[in-house]
């Protein structure tokens, strides 16, 4: 029979700042032991030195087995009923015991997307998403452009406005 081997608890001289409702679901030391941590929970993720990115603010995560690359989300623009966001500088970290570390941050940022579609503009595309944010109700809207696409041309931005709206629509409740 084999035995799992559990993570030990989160030291709670490295343990962040949590938010009452907030809870640990993972962590692991960022370089050697003993260093600075990163921390999943139920709300988001603790980077060392950052302050607590939440789920939705995550436009992507790899995890190359070594390390977890994560792209945060930066606002350009907010706009009636949604926000225009770009990529952030990644944030690398080097995880060498990683335990579900990675697996919790695949699984919270897939989670988080409730809606997610692509259309091809002429030049470049945007992709509108509708993301779940915890202790929110509804979906907070957004959208990516492309690279090479004209964000601030009002024929993309009056496109832009009803793709949004349209899957606004697609995922409102029933009345």
């Amino acid at each position: 029979m084999k035995l799992l081997r559990r993570r030990p608890k989160l030291p709670a001289a490295l343990r962040p700042a949590l938010h009452p409702e907030e809870r640990v679901l993972a962590w692991a030391y960022v370089g050697e032991p003993g260093g600075p941590v990163a921390v999943a929970t139920n709300q988001g993720l603790w980077l060392p030195d950052r302050p607590r990115l939440g789920w939705h603010e995550i436009h992507k995560a790899a995890w190359s087995g070594r390390e977890l690359r994560i792209t945060p989300a930066e606002v350009a623009e907010q706009r009636d009923g949604y926000t225009v966001l770009e990529d952030g500088p990644v944030v690398t970290c080097l995880l060498l015991e990683p335990g579900e570390l990675p697996d919790q941050v695949r699984a919270r940022v897939t989670r988080s997307v409730a809606y997610t579609s692509h259309h091809a503009l002429a030049p470049g595309g945007v992709r509108v998403v509708g993301r779940r944010v915890s202790g929110v109700d509804g979906l907070s809207w957004s959208v990516r452009y492309d690279s090479g696409t004209p964000v601030d041309a009002e024929p993309v931005i009056q496109l832009t406005d009803e793709l949004v709206g349209v899957a606004q629509e697609a995922t409102a409740p029933p009345p």
